[in-house]
């Protein structure tokens, strides 16, 4: 079983509503959605081009899926990020868009967001400690040959290439696409998503969410709202 610590909207943000039809799948109670009907897309092409994003669920990753360690429980790294949450001011990002990051899309903020990588870069280093060392197999799947020395050195430090000053915050939405597919894939994509993108995202609360079994789909486990309780609006 594994654990991640992610940002992903409300259960009742519009958002989210859109994310898990168009994914298949509701995060929060892992209930399985028929995809929605996209003029020149197919259920099952719909199904084939969410399979990968479908597993984790409609989330930006603040620390990637590890193991804990086995000097602590799921219970102490419940406080913990009770505790963390209440020290960090909920914040927003103005605008967010799809965008092809290599041969996926995602969604990302249409301008860099400090706010966001300062809340990623806390939370690796604060909940570092809970983390169980990778093992060879980890480190070998994370393609060690492939990386910039910059990426190999987090991917040693962190477990993760990809914190840090290699940081890019984005929600995943769909797996590899072939370049044939792609323009009807993003065309679709700003047809389902571009309505509920007209306003700030808020990044109010942060969530663990954990792995169902060994391999199998991750829920949020819990949102715990960012802030302290008497002061908890949006800066």
């Amino acid at each position: 079983m594994r654990y991640a610590i992610c940002f992903t909207p409300s259960p009742s943000d519009p958002l989210s509503h859109v994310a898990a039809n168009w994914l298949g799948r509701n995060v929060f109670s892992g209930e399985m959605l028929e995809p929605p009907a996209v003029r020149g897309l197919g259920i099952h092409e719909i199904a084939f081009h969410t399979a990968v994003p479908r597993r984790y669920g409609f989330h930006g990753v603040l620390k990637a899926p590890f193991h804990l360690s086995a000097d602590v429980s799921e219970a102490q790294l419940l406080r913990e990020l009770m505790r963390f949450s209440g020290t960090i001011q909920p914040f927003s990002v103005p605008r967010i868009e799809v965008a092809r990051l290599g041969n996926y899309y995602s969604l990302v903020p249409t301008l860099p967001c400090e706010n966001v990588r300062y809340l990623a870069s806390s939370i690796v280093q604060h909940f570092d400690r809970f983390r169980a060392p990778l093992s060879e197999a980890d480190i070998e799947r994370s393609d060690p040959d492939g990386l910039s020395a910059a990426q190999f050195a987090n991917l040693h430090r962190w477990g993760n290439p990809y914190v840090m000053d290699e940081f890019r915050f984005h929600m995943p939405v769909t797996g590899p696409v072939n370049c044939v597919d792609m323009p009807r894939i993003e065309q679709a994509l700003r047809s389902i998503f571009e309505p509920v993108l007209n306003e700030p995202i808020q990044i109010s609360n942060i969530a663990l969410m954990m792995e169902e079994g060994m391999g199998g789909p991750f829920r949020v486990h819990s949102l715990h709202p960012m802030g302290k309780v008497s002061a908890r609006k949006i800066a």
